[in-house]
Parts: C-alpha cells; structure tokens; sequence
C-alpha cells in the first residue's frame, strides 16, 4: 500500500504538554476498554472481587499524598500492546523484539529499519485516546489525593488525560531528539518530512507492536528515506530511553525525591520486571511507605506489596470512590 499523510494534530504540538492542553480534558472522549473495536491487546481476568474494592478504597482514603507508578497495563486498553501481558503481549504473540539502544545506535541500515515502522505505525499510535482508568488518575490528581505520577509509558496518554504532575520516565514518543546537537523537535513535524521524502514508498503491515512499532518486512525498510536533523545534519532518535539503556539520574533522582515526599505509593499496570520502575518501589519500602498495586498476573515485586489487586486497571478503578 501507499501510505498517504493523515496528520491527527497540528505541527506547533512541540511536547506532551501542549498536546494535552491542545486536546483538552472536556473535549476528550475516554475509551472504557479497546476491545469494544475488536483488538484486544490486554490480558484476560477474573471479575472484580468487591473485597478488593474496599481495600483500595479504604488505602486511597487514608493516603492524603499519594505516588502513582503506571506501566503498560495502564494502555493496553486504549489499544496500545505491551511486551509481557500472557498470550497478548508481544513476547507471547510474535517472535519479535523491541529494537536495542545498541542496535539503534550501530547502523544507519538498524535505524532505517527503526523509523520505517515507526512512520506506519504512528498514525494508528497517535490516535489512541486515554481509558476511564487514566481519567480516574487525574481525577485523584485533580482533587489532591495524588502528588505525583511517575510513568513508564511513553504514549502520552498520562498527558492526553490531563496529568499534569508527571514524570516520564522512559521519555515521550511525540518528541525526536538529534544526537548531535540535541534539538528536541515534535514527532508530527518528522511525519511531515517522512510523508515528503516516501510519496511513492508501499510496505504491507503484518501487526502492530508496542510504542508505534509495526511489523514489516525488512526489505521495504531498506526503501525507505530517513532525513537528517534540519539544525545540524545530525542522526535523530525518537526521545526515549531504548532496551539496553538508562534513565538520566536526574530523572531518577527527581523521582526518589517525589516518593521521599509520599505516603503511599499505588502501582497500576506495571509487572515492575525492569530495573528502571522497581527501584522506586524499593526505595518505597525501605522507607516504610505503604504500596498497593493493580496489574493482572504476578510482578517482581509481590512481596513488597501490602495490598496486591489482580484485575484490569479500568474494571477496579473504575469501582473506587474518589
């Protein structure tokens, strides 16, 4: 197929920020599960236990500055697949991997590969639209029970439902950065550019991966023009911290500061298996802060939890009193 420019937002969009201020919280429509569409990319569960209900309820009512730490599970029903869920993630579906930091950075051949199946695979991305699990997170934000939002996403849908005390971890999708000089540019500019330089480039889609990945076949990759940095000539990158590399201290430190300030901390969709996200939660339980968790199936980190929920984020926030 010829893939054609069907822009979702405007081109000054130049962060997650402005994009969820240009969308606005009354003009957005909150999906209650992608399934509805006929594409189910989270797990199966059991129903919601009204036992575990009142627990969360009564650990939010006693948390007056909550932590928020989301992952995956958090978008996967807004259509968004993710690497670890049982028989719909993608290690379980394909036999296909995430690219690598290293991989990315070795050859012009691994980040023509990289940003071909970006580009098909961001028109379907970048109309994802927040579930009632990230509108119940905001709203937790917006009437002071929560402080802080740490997320390991990097689909903007925190952003897109209005969070704005937020931290993303991994970076952003809607931000490309050069490696040279380091301007940060919007994704959707770089779309505009690819659109320009690929009019007569065709490729067959044969699945959708997490965070904009599609699956092609490598010999259109090979077709297909990647433009440089319009400031320096340099390589570009979506800003997002790859498998195989780390988060800036900075960042990290930033976050150990927000759960310094915490009094409970709540997991929701995180199987907490990287490094990166369960270090918090460490940091978390030697201090003596109190953890609660939402995610369908074990994580790495269930004996540090003091309350551990197996249910899908929208079907039980969905049923707390906030």
């Amino acid at each position: 197929m010829i893939l054609k420019s069907r822009p979702t937002l405007p081109s000054f969009l130049s962060n997650i920020t402005s994009l969820a201020n240009y969308v606005g919280l009354r003009d957005l429509t909150f999906t209650k599960s992608f399934s509805q569409a006929g594409l189910v990319y989270h797990p199966k569960s059991s129903p919601v236990d009204v036992r575990d209900v009142e627990k969360l309820n009564k650990f939010l009512l006693e948390s007056k500055n909550l932590l928020i730490l989301s992952g995956a599970g958090l978008s996967t029903e807004s259509g968004i697949p993710d690497y670890r869920s049982k028989d719909v993630g993608l290690y379980d579906r394909v036999n296909h991997k995430p690219m690598k930091h290293q991989e990315f950075m070795s050859s012009e051949q691994s980040r023509q590969r990289y940003w071909a199946r970006n580009y098909v695979g961001w028109e379907h991305f970048v109309t994802r639209r927040p579930n009632l699990a990230h509108k119940k997170l905001f709203e937790l934000e917006k009437k002071g029970k929560s402080h802080w939002h740490v997320t390991q996403n990097v689909d903007g849908l925190n952003a897109k439902a209005g969070i704005e005390n937020l931290t993303e971890l991994h970076g952003s999708m809607y931000r490309v950065v050069c490696l040279n000089c380091e301007h940060i540019s919007p994704r959707e500019v770089l779309q505009k550019r690819f659109n320009q330089l690929n009019k007569n480039w065709t490729t067959t889609i044969d699945g959708y991966g997490p965070d904009a990945d599609v699956f092609l076949n490598d010999e259109d990759a090979k077709r297909f023009i990647v433009p440089p940095c319009e400031n320096c000539g340099g390589v570009l990158k979506p800003s997002v911290t790859f498998f195989g590399d780390t988060v800036p201290i900075k960042t990290v430190h930033h976050v150990y500061d927000q759960i310094d300030k915490s009094d409970a901390v709540l997991v929701v969709g995180s199987s907490l298996q990287v490094w990166s996200g369960y270090r918090f939660i460490l940091r978390a339980k030697n201090r003596s802060i109190p953890i609660s968790a939402i995610n369908v199936g074990p994580t790495r980190a269930d004996d540090l939890f003091d309350i551990k929920i197996d249910a899908l984020c929208t079907e039980i926030l969905n049923q707390v009193e906030i």
